[in-house]
C-alpha cells in the first residue's frame, strides 16, 4: 500500500498552480476551533442518538455510547498528534497518505467525503422538518426549504472562512446553552425507574430489563452511540486557515471531544429519565418529548425546539464546511479533478462549496430519506476511523524520530483500541440497515475504479500532503544508501 506512483507535474496549469488553490490563513484560533468542533456533533444531541434505545435499550445503548466515546476519545488524541505532524487541508487523507501511501491516502478520503457530503443533505431534511412542526411562517419541509438552505449557508461560507466560522460559533452557542436549559428543565422529573421501561424480549439471549434486545442489541446500537460524537474528527480539515496549527488544533480537538462528552452523558440521562426510555425511543425530537409529558407544549419545550433547530443549522453548517475543504485537498492533489480545488478572491474554495454541495440539496430533494443518508455517511466514517488510527501506529512503528509537537498519551496503545472499535462499529452498520451500507460500499468501489484506472497516475508532486509524503520516501532512500 504504500509504493509510490509515477507522478506527473503540473506544467499544465503552471507555477501557479498553488497559488490559485490557497485558502485564508490564520483565520482561526483555538476557540473559533473548538466551537466548530462542537457544532460538527450537537445536532446529534437534539435528535439520532435515541434510536439506539429502539435497538439496545437504555443499558445498551448506554454501554454502545461509552464504547463509542471511548473510540472517539482513542481517535482524536491519536489525530491531535498527527495534525501537529501535517497541519494541512488533507486531514485524515494526509495522515494516511504519509503513512499508507496513495492507495491509503485516497481510500481514508474518500471515506471522509462521503460522510461530509452525506451528512448535510440528511441533516437538511431533519431542518424542514423543524420548520414545518414548528410553523414557521407557514413553511412546509420540501426541496425549495432545501434550496434555501443551501443558498444561504453556502453564500455565507464563499464570503469567506472567518465570518462562516464565527456564525457557527454564535449559533452552536446557542445550541449548547440550550442542552443546559434542557437538562436544568428536566431534572425535577429525573426518575431512576424511567430509564429502563422498554419491554424485555425474553427470547434475546442475555436479556433483562437493562438490555431488553440482549447483548446482540449493545453492538446494534453502536451507530446511535456514536451520534454524540460524529464529525469531531474533522477539526484537523481547518489546519491551512489556522493561527499556529500545530499547537492550536490539539488544544482545539481535545476541548471539543472533552465538551461533546459532557454533553452526552447530561442529555442522554435527562431525556431518557425524565419521561422514559420508552417513550423516546422513536421520536423525531426526544428532547422536546421529554419536557411534554402530556403532550402540551410549554415555554420551555418551545425554547429548546428553537434551539434543536438552531443546533440542526450549526452541524449542516459546519459540515459543507469540512466536506468542501476535503474535496479541496484531494482535487489539489490530483485524486479528484483538479479544477474542483480553485479558490475565489477571498480564498474560498468555490467548486468545492458548490458541488457537494448541489450533490447534497438533489439527494435531499430526491430521496427525502433522512436516516438512511446518516447510516451511509456514518459507514464511510467507519472506514476513516479505521484507516486515521491504522496511520497512527504505522507511523509510530516506521518513523519513531518524526518531529511531534504533541504526542498521543498512550501512543499506539490508544490508537490501537480507536482501530478495533472502529472496525466493530463498521460491522455495526450492517446490523442497523444492510442497504445503507451496501449503499455506501457502491459508491466507494466506483471512485476506487476511478482513482485505480485514471487519477492515481496524474497526482499532483506540489500539493502539501504529497511533499510530505514524497519527503519521507527520500529520507527512507538515504537511510538504504
Amino acid at each position: 500500500m504504500s509504493e509510490e506512483p509515477t507522478i506527473t507535474p503540473v506544467a499544465p496549469e503552471g507555477d501557479d498552480y498553488l497559488e490559485r488553490r490557497a485558502l485564508r490563513r490564520g483565520s482561526a484560533g483555538w476557540v473559533l476551533l473548538t466551537g466548530l468542533g462542537v457544532a460538527y456533533v450537537v445536532s446529534g444531541d437534539y435528535s439520532g442518538w435515541n434510536f439506539g434505545l429502539a435497538e439496545g435499550g437504555f443499558g445498551g445503548l448506554a454501554i454502545a455510547m461509552v464504547l463509542m466515546g471511548a473510540m472517539y476519545a482513542c481517535m482524536v488524541f491519536a489525530l491531535a498528534e498527527l495534525s501537529s505532524i501535517l497541519p494541512t487541508a488533507g486531514g485524515g487523507y494526509g495522515f494516511a497518505r504519509r503513512a499508507l501511501g496513495p492507495w491509503g491516502g485516497f481510500l481514508t478520503g474518500t471515506a471522509i467525503l462521503i460522510e461530509y457530503v452525506l451528512a448535510p443533505a440528511a441533516i437538511v431534511i431533519f431542518i424542514g422538518d423543524y420548520v414545518e412542526s414548528l410553523g414557521l411562517f407557514g413553511l412546509e419541509s420540501g426541496w425549495p426549504m432545501y434550496l434555501v438552505c443551501f443558498a444561504i449557508f453556502l453564500g455565507i461560507h464563499l464570503w469567506g472562512v472567518g465570518e462562516a466560522l464565527r456564525f457557527s460559533f454564535v449559533v452552536t452557542g446557542i445550541a449548547v446553552a440550550a442542552l443546559v436549559v434542557f437538562a436544568l428543565a428536566a431534572l425535577p422529573d429525573f426518575s431512576f425507574a424511567a430509564l429502563d421501561d422498554i419491554p424485555v424480549d425474553s427470547s434475546a439471549a442475555g436479556s433483562n430489563s437493562w438490555l431488553p434486545f440482549g447483548l446482540l442489541g449493545i453492538w446494534a446500537a453502536f451507530p446511535f452511540g456514536m451520534w454524540f460524537f460524529l464529525g469531531v474528527e474533522g477539526v484537523p480539515l481547518a489546519a491551512e486557515e489556522t493561527r499556529e496549527p500545530a499547537r492550536t488544533l490539539p488544544k482545539a480537538i481535545r476541548w471539543s471531544m472533552g465538551i461533546l462528552v459532557v454533553l452526552a452523558v447530561v442529555t442522554f440521562f435527562a431525556a431518557a429519565g425524565a419521561r422514559g426510555s420508552a417513550a423516546i425511543q422513536e421520536a423525531g425530537n426526544p428532547l422536546v418529548e421529554a419536557l411534554q409529558p402530556d403532550g402540551e407544549a410549554t415555554t420551555l419545550s418551545r425554547i429548546v425546539n428553537y434551539a434543536g433547530l438552531a443546533g440542526l443549522v450549526a452541524s449542516f453548517f459546519s459540515l459543507i464546511y469540512a466536506g468542501s475543504r476535503q474535496l479541496f485537498a484531494l482535487s489539489r492533489a490530483g485524486y479528484l479533478p483538479r479544477f474542483l480545488s480553485l479558490t475565489s478572491r477571498r480564498k474560498a474554495p468555490y467548486l468545492g462549496l458548490l458541488v457537494p454541495g448541489t450533490i447534497g440539496f438533489l439527494l435531499a430533494a430526491v430521496s427525502g430519506n433522512g436516516a438512511r443518508m446518516l447510516n451511509i455517511a456514518v459507514f464511510g466514517a467507519t472506514i476513516s476511523y479505521a484507516l486515521m488510527s491504522l496511520s497512527h501506529i504505522v507511523l509510530r512503528r516506521r518513523e519513531p524520530e518524526l518531529p511531534r509537537p504533541y504526542r498521543t498519551p498512550g501512543g499506539v496503545l490508544t490508537s490501537s483500541v480507536a482501530l478495533v472499535l472502529a472496525c466493530a462499529a463498521l460491522v455495526a452498520t450492517f446490523l442497523v440497515d444492510v442497504t445503507a451500507a451496501f449503499i455506501a460500499l457502491a459508491v466507494y468501489v466506483v471512485a476506487v475504479g476511478y482513482f485505480g484506472l485514471y487519477s492515481r497516475k496524474r497526482l499532483v508532486a506540489k500539493a502539501p500532503e504529497e511533499e510530505f509524503a514524497a519527503l519521507a520516501a527520500a529520507e527512507a532512500e538515504l537511510a538504504r544508501d
